[in-house]
């Protein structure tokens, strides 16, 4: 799931919600009201779409800082990674 979550065993609500964010991620001008209809038609009201939306665009933002600061991410997320690759 960490690596790619569209290969996972997901409840079909989650991976609405992680469509939702990835689009919102990678592509945030293409997003209709089409993405919103699909999350409320899954289950998700008006404030949990609020909620994804909000943690999709802050990590956005808190990334797009570090990035155009030069800031370098803190030793302990890079050590021991390569169990993971």
């Amino acid at each position: 799931m960490e690596e790619d979550y569209s290969k996972a065993d997901l409840r079909p609500a989650d991976r609405q919600m992680l469509d939702y964010a990835a689009k919102l991620t990678r592509a945030p001008g293409d997003m209709a009201e089409a993405d919103i209809a699909q999350l409320r038609d899954i289950g998700f009201s008006d404030r949990a779409i609020l909620d994804i939306a909000q943690v999709v665009a802050y990590y956005a933002y808190v990334n797009r800082i570090a990035d155009g600061l030069g800031v370098s991410l803190e030793r302990y997320w890079t050590e021991g990674r390569e169990d993971y690759e």
